[in-house]
């Protein structure tokens, strides 16, 4: 019997990627949590997205400026996440096919590989507490 892999699914996200293009970033940011003063300086920087796959094993380093975010997770796996604002949170990160998604703090988060391009959509979750949103 034989078995055969795909190193194309096992190393798919491996690759340096830098920022094109971000759509509602000034409502998101804020729905994030950043301060006003951040999300000016940071929406004309071109962030740098370096993912090292090794498997189910994944070491994500964003470089935005002078701020670097590092977070290692294991897919399935609960870990701790750093977030924008330098926040650490605890989540799990699954992976279907070619795309990754968690929820960290009401956002839920799928990143997808495209060919030698990478998708992320992000979403914030509002609940309604007075019968007004």
């Amino acid at each position: 019997m034989s078995s055969f892999f795909s190193t194309k699914h096992i190393m798919a996200f491996s690759g340096k990627y830098q920022l094109e293009s971000h759509d509602n970033f000034e409502p998101f940011m804020k729905a994030a949590g950043l301060s006003d003063e951040l999300i000016q300086k940071g929406k004309d920087l071109k962030s740098i997205s370096d993912i090292d796959q090794n498997g189910d094993d994944f070491k994500v380093t964003v470089t935005t400026g002078s701020k670097v975010i590092v977070n290692c997770f294991t897919v399935g796996q609960e870990c701790e996440l750093e977030t924008l604002t330098g926040e650490k949170t605890m989540a799990v990160v699954h992976m279907d096919g070619n795309k990754l998604t968690t929820t960290v703090k009401g956002i839920d988060s799928v990143t997808e590989i495209n060919g030698d391009t990478i998708v992320n959509v992000s979403k914030n979750h509002y609940m309604m507490i007075d019968g007004f949103l």
